[in-house]
Formats: structure tokens, C-alpha cells, sequence
């Protein structure tokens, strides 16, 4: 059989797998935060007009160099288009089904919902700070967690004073809301 009629792989196969939701549940919203909105969209353009034009570039000018089978610069610059292709189907899909909640415009609540920069204190009187976004905006080392964590989940439609109940790998913990705010 003439090699033109089979489908000629190099071992990456991860175009023929569905793309996760990012551990949304599918039939939940994508909320956003209009920061993590823009910074997506920032991204989806940066690879659509910088990045993806460039690697085009070096893959046609590779493509006319002769001999493709051992051609870094073609066989590279092909792994990284289906990259680029890869996240800008991902990021597109993200995009068209998010679901901006500017916190800021919430009126004034003491009240926890999407968006809320929240501190709590548990039994040793330790405190922290998170804030509840978007699965896309997730940043442990700023506080950021996503709105379908278990923290999250403990903490929303909860005001401030209640005590929550937080199930952790070690057991139950109780916190207390100290401080609610819309940033």
C-alpha cells in the first residue's frame, strides 16, 4: 500500500483525545472573573498573531529546504503548530463558554459568592486568605482557588461570623469567616 493512503504518526496522538473542561462539571458555567477573562483572551491573541504566524514561517521554509524526514526545524515546527492549534481550540472553546462576574459590582454583602476575597481562622486561630474564581484562574500561591474547590464550596453563601466545616484529608475543620470583601 503507497504510504499517501495511511496516517503517518510520530508518536503524538493526543489530537485524537476529547479536551477536559478543566474540571468543570459539563453541565456548569464557566464563570470568569473579567481579569482571568482578559488574560485568556490576551493569550488566544499573542498565539493566533505572534506566535503561530512564526512557527508557519519556519515550517515553510523548512518544508522547502529538501528532505522532510530528517529535518529538525520541520518536525519541530509541526509538534509545535499542533500545540499552538491544540490550546487555541481549548482556549476558544473556554472563551465562548465563560460567564463574566465582575465582583466588583456586587452591592456590599458580608454574604460569600463568586468573586469574594474571604479570610477565616481555624481552631488554632490561624488565619488565611483566599479568593473564589474561575477554574482558568487558579493561583494557590496568590490565593486564587476555583470556585468548585472544596474550600470554595464550604465557604459559599456563608457570611461573615458563621463557622463552616472544611473536609480535609485529615479529617473535619471548622473555620470561621473573619472578613468578606468585593475587590
Amino acid at each position: 500500500m503507497s504510504k499517501a493512503f495511511t496516517k503517518e504518526s510520530d508518536g503524538d496522538d493526543e489530537d485524537d483525545l476529547p479536551e477536559d473542561m478543566g474540571g468543570l462539571p459539563a453541565t456548569a458555567k464557566n464563570y470568569m472573573t473579567p481579569e482571568g477573562f482578559e488574560r485568556l483572551r490576551d493569550e488566544l491573541n499573542q498565539l493566533m498573531r505572534k506566535e503561530r504566524p512564526e512557527v508557519v514561517k519556519v515550517v515553510t521554509w523548512a518544508a522547502g529546504n529538501g528532505d522532510r524526514s530528517e529535518n529538525g526545524d520541520y518536525i519541530y515546527g509541526k509538534r509545535r503548530l499542533r500545540e499552538i492549534d491544540r490550546r487555541v481550540r481549548y482556549l476558544s472553546k473556554r472563551l465562548a463558554n465563560a460567564e463574566v462576574v465582575d465582583p466588583a459590582r456586587r452591592a456590599k454583602t458580608d454574604q460569600v459568592f463568586f468573586g469574594a476575597t474571604v479570610t477565616t481562622a481555624n481552631a488554632r486561630d490561624e488565619k488565611r486568605t483566599v479568593k473564589i474564581v474561575g477554574v482558568d484562574e487558579v493561583d494557590l500561591a496568590k490565593g486564587h482557588v476555583s470556585w468548585i474547590s472544596p474550600i470554595a464550596k464550604a465557604l459559599m453563601r456563608a457570611h461573615k461570623g458563621d463557622v463552616v466545616t472544611l473536609r480535609t484529608p485529615t479529617g473535619l475543620e471548622e473555620l470561621e469567616i473573619v472578613e468578606v470583601s468585593y475587590v
